[in-house]
């Protein structure tokens, strides 16, 4: 039986290198042309590169080509279809380069956690390069190529949001590269993580409600779609209602809020969810504060509630997970995220596994309670809002 056509391309590649046809440097034919001379398609022809790249033989570079590889620059080779960390030769070229693949950032979340990388960046001497994937898994496998293919010796990823795990992280964590996952972990994975503790956070923020006479909250969450910091703060909302003996109404939630997912955030799903919470509001009068998983949930909710007349904190008290610290902000009671020193752990520990050291497969920080001025005692009687 004869042999596909790109292990046929890839054998002469790898001879007419061997023989210097194409020496250390040089630009080696690209998929077109390659897929030109052969007659094959550039699905053929881009396979036979990619596992010539993972052999250490040629480096990709986007948008410029394939060129011949320097043996002494080279990562350790890995088994075809692997990823490469970088060596000690490799770093002693330059100054260590570390990727981060992130969802996205905003003042209430993710620039703390990029301040926190940054500094220990410029404190260990190394480089930090940051891509956005705004909550999509075909770009977060993008970003993490290309974070490959630009030689990053380490990776820091906040995954996307979804069920599933990308095949790029199952190979990293297959071939034992670097890398530590921030804000949550996957399931299933044995990966480092660094995030909030969600759990106790989520029982701290409740339970204060529960001082404050507060009895009938409403919950509101985008879809856990198995998100874990997600469902761990659902987790800590259920646990400090058991705790108190205080029966759990599911009725009192919005499990389906979408807007501030970063794939649809805009302004035509936000006026979606904030008439979803005014009907919800209007449905149930009886719901004296609200729980909110995020800050800008947290925001649709002050919405919705100044749209039906309702005071906060008079009429209705709000929590929430991270507030930004800037002028012009609304106050929220939230529990504050150590992000800075989340980011700056992230970043060591991913510089302990590059030099061969173990780091804790799973570490928790604190969140800190901080009160604001979105939450008071619960009203003595039933609130009355707008039907309109």
């Amino acid at each position: 039986m004869s042999s596909p056509m790109y292990e046929h391309i890839l054998s002469i590649l790898r001879e007419d290198i061997k023989n210097g046809k194409y020496r250390i440097g040089d630009r080696v034919p690209s998929e077109k042309e390659l897929a030109d001379e052969y007659g094959v398609s550039r699905i053929t022809s881009k396979k036979a590169l990619e596992l010539l790249s993972a052999e250490g033989v040629i480096v990709r570079r986007p948008g410029r080509g394939s060129f011949v590889a320097d043996p002494k620059e080279q990562a350790a080779v890995v088994p075809q279809g692997g990823v490469r960390a970088e060596t000690g030769a490799a770093k002693a070229a330059g100054k260590p380069l570390i990727g981060l693949v992130i969802t996205d950032f905003a003042d209430s979340y993710g620039t703390g956690l990029i301040y926190g990388m940054e500094e220990a960046s410029r404190r260990n001497d190394c480089y930090l390069v940051v891509r956005r994937t705004f909550g999509n898994p075909a770009l977060e496998e993008e970003a993490i190529k290309g974070m490959l293919e630009i030689g990053a010796g380490g990776l820091i990823i906040l995954p996307a949001q979804g069920e599933y795990f990308n095949a790029q992280i199952l190979k990293l964590v297959i071939h034992g590269f670097p890398f530590v996952l921030v804000d949550r972990h996957l399931k299933g994975i044995s990966a480092g993580s660094i995030s909030t503790d969600n759990v106790a956070g989520a029982k701290r923020g409740t339970d204060y409600l529960f001082e404050l006479g507060h009895r009938h909250i409403a919950l509101l969450t985008p879809p856990p779609q198995d998100t874990t910091a997600v469902e761990d703060r659902i987790e800590g909302f259920v646990e400090a209602h058991a705790e108190k003996g205080i029966p759990i109404d599911r009725d009192l939630w919005i499990e389906d809020i979408t807007s501030t997912l970063p794939n649809a955030f805009n302004e035509e799903n936000r006026a979606k969810d904030i008439l979803k919470l005014k009907q919800h509001l209007q449905r149930i009068p009886h719901i004296t504060a609200v729980f909110a998983i995020e800050y800008n949930i947290a925001l649709l909710a002050r919405e919705a509630a100044a749209q039906l007349g309702l005071a906060v904190p008079k009429d209705l008290s709000i929590l929430c997970f991270d507030c930004p610290e800037v002028g012009g902000a609304f106050p929220f009671t939230h529990l504050r995220q150590q992000q800075e020193e989340m980011g700056r752990q992230a970043f060591v520990h991913v510089l302990e596994l590059m030099e061969g050291l173990a780091a804790p497969n799973r570490n928790k920080l604190e969140a800190v309670l901080v009160p604001g001025d979105s939450t008071a005692p619960a009203p003595a009687a039933p609130r009355r809002a707008k039907t309109s």
